[in-house]
């Protein structure tokens, strides 16, 4: 609930990342909750987790009222074998944190919505997101249906905290995983979203699911994230889902191929001196990357990567302004000595150079 004082923090990189994170962790915790206990020895990172008490991930930021307040997913132990649809991240709910200053007291204000309150959900409670409007706060949240495809539901709160109430079904028109919701200068609301493997992307490719969609092959043009514009409640899309262009320097789309580039999951958009900046994770190559457009549609031009890979398998980030500086906030697996599906969130400042690019964050204090 408290920052911690945990020194056991981080990793090196390279090839040894996706060893340490399968490694399990020496004492095995079927609770859920986070122990610092007997946590191999790492090298030493740039941050510390700010919950030590549970395992949290997939830190969406936002600044109401002044403060800071982190909306991530809740790591829990199922039992569940690990699978490259992610079938072991079986989380239940999702819990707010808030920050008055940076460096100061995490408070964690408890459950805002519990999976049993869903009435169309099935399981595995992903990457949720927050937005404000008219005095009420939305929770946008990927979940199972009770036929196991992901939709997106919204949930809402008078209160930045929650309790959240959940709205019957699923946004009419959500599919897949990680919505991103971003409110332009005009006032007008959108959501980024899309998450191929375990996010299911992939079998939306004809416009309508298909158990059996396959990616495009290594030389075909890689699947695209998804925006939609809000409607004026905040509760559904006023528009069908159209594909968000990642381009290369050449204005090539990039290929499935090439997984150092491509889009995987994790969208996320920030503005920065009248440009919009497109942020996501590679996914199997674990950078966050960026790219840069002239509007909330794009298209976005590539510029390079924002983090390195972190320890654990995922790599998932949300970047705000708050009094003047700007942060990145991510995860990784350091609480938990590298299990991948325990992880912790954590924040760091982020820099911008004299041109509008941002300079590449190491997550390890390089020795």
């Amino acid at each position: 609930m408290l920052n911690s004082t945990l020194n056991s923090v981080i990793y090196a990189l390279g090839g040894a990342i996706l060893i340490m994170g399968c490694q399990p962790a020496k004492e095995k915790n079927t609770s859920g909750d986070a122990t610092t206990s007997e946590t191999p020895a790492l090298p030493v990172g740039i941050s510390e987790p700010l919950v030590t008490d549970l395992y949290t991930a997939d830190p969406s930021a936002h600044v109401f009222d002044g403060k800071i307040y982190i909306y991530p997913s809740h790591d829990i132990e199922s039992g569940i074998p690990e699978d490259d649809l992610g079938s072991h991240f079986d989380m239940k709910d999702y819990h707010v944190y808030s920050m008055e200053s940076v460096g100061g007291p995490v408070v964690d204000h408890g459950v805002a919505l519990d999976i049993k309150d869903v009435p169309w959900a099935g399981r595995q409670m992903w990457a949720p997101d927050a937005a404000y409007k008219d005095g009420r706060y939305y929770l946008y949240f990927p979940v199972k249906d009770k036929n196991d495809v992901f939709g997106i539901g919204v949930a809402v709160s008078d209160s930045p905290t929650g309790p959240f109430q959940a709205e019957p079904t699923p946004i009419e028109g959500s599919f897949s995983i990680d919505p991103a919701v971003f409110e332009d200068e005009d006032g007008a609301f959108y959501m980024y979203f899309g998450g191929i493997w375990g996010g299911q992307l992939q079998k939306w490719r004809t416009g309508t699911y298909d158990p059996d969609g396959e990616l495009p092959g290594k030389d075909e043009p890689a699947l695209l994230p998804k925006i939609a514009r809000l409607t004026e409640d905040m509760k559904g899309f006023a528009e069908t889902p159209k594909d968000i262009q990642i381009l290369d320097a050449d204005g090539n789309l990039f290929l499935e191929g090439n997984n150092e580039q491509r889009f995987f999951e994790a969208a996320w958009v920030h503005t920065y001196n009248g440009k919009y900046y497109f942020s996501y994770s590679t996914g199997d190559t674990h950078n966050i990357a960026y790219a840069i457009g002239d509007n909330p549609y794009g298209p976005f031009t590539y510029q390079g990567v924002v983090l390195k890979p972190v320890l654990g398998w995922t790599n998932h980030h949300s970047i705000v302004e708050f009094q003047g500086k700007w942060y990145l906030f991510y995860h990784d697996s350091s609480l938990s000595g590298g299990r991948t599906f325990l992880r912790s969130i954590k924040m760091t400042e982020l820099t911008y150079n004299e041109d509008g690019t941002i300079q590449t964050i190491d997550a390890y204090v390089q020795q």
